[in-house]
């Protein structure tokens, strides 16, 4: 029953990563391989550790390269490996749900799933917008590059559909020194906004002047991805002389680093003042493979969690906006060891700090009842932001959704039957963990 009660609330995604030409353009998607495969790091990477070449599922193949017939017969012959991995559970929730497909996969059923799938994809029923609409997807947000002109969403905006798609301020190409064309990249941002990026004054003026535009484009957050999480505070002389040494190349890894550390903190007091919410996705080591990296780039399924100190690492910013009045900082992290340890603490005494779900590797049923397990009882439901999928593949959104929703339920039936609390307030914590958080967590 308590899952009734918010199985048909409508789906906030106030952090994600599906294409915003996608919706702008709303042309058909090209095939089943390229809608479920190709995107997805989740998927492919499984298939990756079991011998199956990336090339051969299309992933970072030329479009015209690609066999997506090919690559969805592999997924089928592997289809037993995503047995216990929520994968499983979303691609057979898009299946049974979106297409209507029964069948279970397998090598004898991979063609004849793959034509329907097709079939559909081929119908204005399966284009991005409709499926916007069919999905109950009030709010979308994309993570885009701070350089970003953001013309898709400028597009989007003018059509008046009810998805409401934002763009999400992802500075990290010009915040971090250590990123290989941050000097460019510098440059650019420079170019942009008419500023002096050489200044540290110049450097501030630009990046308040992107968080506008994103502001103007109905941003409501913006996000940053760290490997290891340390803040410092710096006095204007000693920042400016490290980004002297930066933009010089004088400067060793831990110049950068300190450079970067002090940005944190510019971009949380930059958070007070325009409202911005800032997120921070700690804990990644990406690309740790390292010849498939310099022969695909980026992101292809080789990142792998990093223990996290987020006592000392938060330090210098909280101590400098951890009260500060209307400030929000989501925190994410791959280390599930300081839940109980750092951060469900954290969050239950800084006013500013609120805990994001569990993310990416731990963004399954185990995974959220263990979230609830260690972070309940010291921070308590309303310092967490509620739920958002954090995914590139459209399809798996109502999937993941689902799956939250029927977590909740679990996790306060559980606390029910308990005797800690009764069913009125288990239906108002499932409400707000489902829809009321993340509106106040991300101001929608």
């Amino acid at each position: 029953m308590l899952y009734d009660a918010i199985a048909d609330l409508p789906i906030l995604s106030p952090h994600g990563h599906t294409v915003p030409e996608w919706f702008a353009q709303d042309r058909a998607f090209a095939d089943p391989a390229a809608l479920l495969i190709v995107p997805d790091h989740y998927v492919f990477r499984l298939l990756r550790s079991r011998g199956v070449a990336l090339g051969d599922l299309g992933v970072g193949v030329d479009p015209a390269d690609r066999d997506p017939r090919r690559a969805f017969r592999i997924l089928a012959e592997h289809w037993h490996l995503f047995l216990g991995t929520p994968s499983r559970g979303w691609l057979e929730h898009t299946l049974r749900h979106v297409f209507g497909i029964d069948d279970p996969l397998g090598p004898d059923t991979a063609d004849a799933i793959y034509d329907r799938i097709d079939a559909a994809l081929a119908t204005d029923a399966f284009r991005p917008r409709a499926l916007l609409e069919r999905f109950g997807i009030e709010v979308l947000a994309t993570t885009d590059s701070a350089l970003d002109d953001l013309a898709p969403h400028a597009a989007f905006a003018t059509l008046g559909h009810r998805t409401r798609l934002v763009p999400t301020f992802r500075p990290d190409a010009v915040l971090d020194p250590a990123k290989p064309d941050w000097a460019a990249d510098m440059e650019r941002l420079g170019g942009l906004t008419g500023e002096d990026t050489a200044t540290l004054a110049g450097w501030r003026a630009a990046l308040r002047a992107r968080r506008a535009h994103f502001r103007d484009h109905g941003a409501t957050a913006t996000d940053h991805a760290i490997d290891h999480l340390a803040t410092e505070w710096l006095d204007d002389g000693e920042a400016q002389a490290l980004l002297d040494a930066c933009l010089t190349g004088r400067a060793d890894a831990g110049a950068r680093a300190r450079l970067h550390n002090h940005m944190l903190i510019e971009m949380a007091q930059m958070s007070a003042d325009d409202g911005l919410t800032m997120q921070i996705h700690a804990g990644s080591g990406r690309n740790t493979d390292r010849a498939l990296f310099e022969r695909l780039g980026p992101d292809k399924g080789a990142d792998i969690p990093l223990p996290q100190d987020w006592v000392r690492g938060a330090d210098g910013l909280l101590n400098r906006v951890g009260t500060e009045p209307g400030l929000t900082i989501v925190a994410f992290t791959l280390d599930e060891s300081v839940y109980a340890r750092e951060l469900a603490p954290m969050a239950g005494y800084w006013p500013a700090l609120r805990l994001g779900p569990p993310w990416w590797f731990h963004d399954s049923p185990n995974g959220i009842a263990r979230y609830f397990d260690r972070v309940v009882e010291t921070a308590g439901y309303w310092n967490l932001a509620g739920f958002n999928d954090d995914t590139r593949a459209l399809m798996s959104i109502p999937a993941r959704h689902d799956m939250w929703r029927r977590a909740v339920a679990r996790h306060l039936d559980a606390q029910v039957a308990r005797g800690l609390f009764g069913p009125a307030d288990a239906e108002r914590i499932a409400r707000w963990l489902t829809d009321g958080a993340a509106r106040e967590a991300y101001r929608l």
